[in-house]
């Protein structure tokens, strides 16, 4: 059986639980944290541009902060707020500063199922 592809979204999630795992690289804890968060993002983002290219074509070409207002348009409202508050947690998360601790193992797990059911509920 071939690993999906690391450029799609099922390839990112897999890749999030490697690293939530411990299975990938000889990271610190939160290095490992912080590369889950952005695999996730990027899958999230994928999913909001497959949405959208669906409902109309062209229109996953605008940038990021434009494809999650637009989001509400193609998906149920509830569903377009969850996806650009995780996405805007995801962020944080991604980045490193020396005057904030970064997320914890429980919060990234816990992003984690909520990037999966959001991912089920856009592509679907």
């Amino acid at each position: 059986m071939t690993a999906p592809s690391p450029a799609s979204v099922e390839g990112l999630l897999l890749t999030a639980d490697y690293l939530l795992d411990g299975e990938l690289a000889d990271t610190t804890a939160a290095g490992r944290h912080r590369g889950v968060c952005l695999a996730l993002r990027t899958a999230l983002e994928l999913c909001v541009d497959q949405a959208l290219e669906a409902a109309t074509p062209g229109l996953s070409r605008t940038t990021g902060r434009a494809k999650l207002l637009l989001l509400h348009s193609v998906a149920p409202v509830e569903t377009a707020r969850q996806a650009k508050a995780l996405w805007s947690q995801l962020s944080l998360g991604c980045h490193y500063h020396l005057y904030e601790l970064g997320p914890t193992h429980d919060q990234v797990r816990a992003w984690r199922t909520e990037a999966d059911d959001l991912v089920r509920e856009l592509i679907h």
